[in-house]
């Protein structure tokens, strides 16, 4: 699930920057972190942190937002 939500988010310039600024990572850690769940959870933070953003990427994804939200509660705990 965190993989493809970090597809759809990058798929947007302005999206990817906004991750990347309120994340605080890097390109660089976003890339050699693919399988860390830290790095994971971040990305789904992002998303459940702006309901706009939540709704787009759950109807682009095919799933639920509360999914997505239980996804993001999963890494983080």
């Amino acid at each position: 699930m965190a993989l493809a939500a970090l597809v759809w988010v990058l798929e947007d310039e302005r999206r990817a920057e906004r991750l990347l600024t309120l994340s605080g990572l890097t390109p660089d850690q976003l890339r050699d972190g693919l399988t860390d769940t830290a790095v994971l959870s971040a990305v789904l933070d992002f998303l459940a942190a702006h309901e706009p953003d939540l709704l787009a990427a759950a109807a682009a994804l095919g799933v639920p937002p509360e999914r997505i939200v239980a996804a993001q509660r999963s890494l983080s705990a």
